[in-house]
This record gives structure tokens, sequence and C-alpha cells, in this order.
């Protein structure tokens, strides 16, 4: 498996369709969202490989990017964004576009703010901007603590356990295999990356700085929601685009899906994303 290091982490890496890439089409570069890794972006990428090398990888503390025992590297997105930049940059790759999901979509959304020229096009995937509460956010943390906590392997092996843990970020069925990927992602997941992210990205911080984001963002993108999103409502993503002074967001929201509108409805995703990078 190909590995690359940045800032002191083994970033596991793959392109689609070919390894090494041809060289002859323009890169697009996918960022996956929080406990989660590469892999399940793989489908969405082999449908793509006829017009662009696409390059994933897994990011610091996820998948299979483990951290080794000493880290210096804290875990705001901010940091991640500029990991994006080290990794582009230890792969040889000026210019790029990007498809980010959730998470992964906060963390590009700051990158293209901070390198909008190393930006072609970004497809924000299930992003969008949320309004503090004390309570309410306090309240997420102590139970995303916990369920960080209590990841025992065996899970995996308790029948539908899959289906259960998947339950809430799906309105359509998706197959098997791609719901234990999942399963086996988050239990994988480096302990201090995903309780750090999970302070990170649902903070005060986090709601107070993305909408400013979302306004300065000058790169031509497209923001997709999921109709039925119970992680990022279609509202957020909706008020995230109607922030952007430029007006250069697009916005389509995706019938029928939820958080995960390229696996639950793959062929009407493909082709907004198509004509998008197309253009």
């Amino acid at each position: 498996m190909p590995y690359i290091g940045v800032r002191g982490v083994e970033h596991y890496y793959e392109w689609i369709p070919d390894s090494p890439p041809s060289g002859n089409k323009p890169v697009l570069v996918f960022l996956h969202g929080w406990a989660g890794s590469a892999r399940y972006w793989r489908s969405t990428a082999a449908a793509l490989g006829d017009r662009f090398d696409c390059l994933l990888y897994d990011m610091r503390g996820f998948g299979r990017s483990r951290l080794p025992k000493s880290v210096s590297l804290d875990y705001e997105l901010e940091t991640y964004a500029d990991d994006l930049a080290v990794f582009l940059d230890e792969m040889g790759l000026d210019r790029v576009s990007l498809n980010a999901h959730s998470m992964g979509a906060s963390i590009a959304t700051l990158f293209l703010n901070r390198y909008p020229e190393r930006i072609d096009r970004a497809i924000l995937t299930c992003s969008g901007i949320f309004e503090y509460n004390e309570k309410e956010f306090t309240t997420f943390h102590k139970f995303g603590k916990l369920v960080v906590q209590f990841r025992p392997k065996w899970l995996a092996s308790i029948p539908l356990m899959d289906r259960i843990f998947m339950a809430r970020f799906l309105k359509r069925e998706i197959p098997s295999t791609e719901r234990r990927a999942f399963l086996a992602d988050f239990l994988m997941a480096d302990y201090e990356a995903a309780l750090g992210t999970i302070y990170t990205s649902v903070s005060q911080k986090a709601a107070e700085t993305m909408p400013g984001e979302f306004s300065q963002v000058r790169v031509p993108t497209l923001l997709v929601s999921g109709e039925f999103d119970q992680i990022i409502p279609a509202k957020m993503g909706q008020e995230a685009v109607e922030k952007n002074e430029s007006k250069i967001i697009q916005y389509v929201m995706l019938p029928n899906t939820a958080h995960f509108p390229m696996l639950e409805d793959a062929p009407n995703y493909l082709k907004i994303v198509r004509e998008f990078l197309e253009v």
C-alpha cells in the first residue's frame, strides 16, 4: 500500500483508475468525513476516472493514516487544511480540484480561502453552517466522547451492527460491503484524532468562523446536500451558500438521500458533479 510522509505522519493514498496516474488528465482530490476513510469514495472516483486522475487519501489519524506515538500537531480544522497543502506538495501537485465530504468539506472550505491559487473547482458534499448552542454542544461532546471511548473491535462481529450503525446516516440502502467498511473505519480511527475533531468541528469557534469562511469563497464551488440529512441538514447548506458574497457557490439538494448522497443515489450525484466539473 502506498504511503507518503506529511508533517511526521505516514498518510495512506491511492490513485484511481491508474497508479501511477496517466499524467494527461486533471487531478481530482477526495477528502473523507469524520471517522471515515478514502475507501467510501472509491466508486465515485472510479466513475469519474475517464475524465480525472482521482487521488484519495486518509487524513491524519483516520483509516490507514495511523498516528505515531508522539504527535505534535493539533486537531484544528485549519491544521488539517495545512496538512492537505503539504500533502499536495509532497505529491508534486500544484493545482487540483476537490471533492470533500462532511468534516472534510469544512476542511476543504478553509483550504479554498487559504490556498485559492491551488484549486480549479471544488465540490462540498454535505456541508453547511450551524448556530452555537452551549447546552446542545456540551451534550454532544459528552456523548461523542463516550462513543469514541467505547469502540470494542468485537462490535464488527455482531449481526446487523453495520446496519444499526449506519441507520442515522442514510435514507436509502447502500451495499452491505459499504456499511461494514464504515463500521470498520469508525472502530479503527485513532482515539486522539476522533475525539479531537469532534471538539473542533462542532464547536463555538466553528460556528462563529465558518459563516465568514463561506462568505469569502472565490473559487467555483458546488455544494450538494441530502434532502433528509440528519447530520448536516440541507437548510444548513442553503444558509452557507447564501452567505457567499461573490455568489460563486452553486447549490443542489439531492432528493430522497441523507448524509451519503454519493452512495445513496450515485447516478444523479454523478450527473450533477460531472455537469459542474466539465463546465
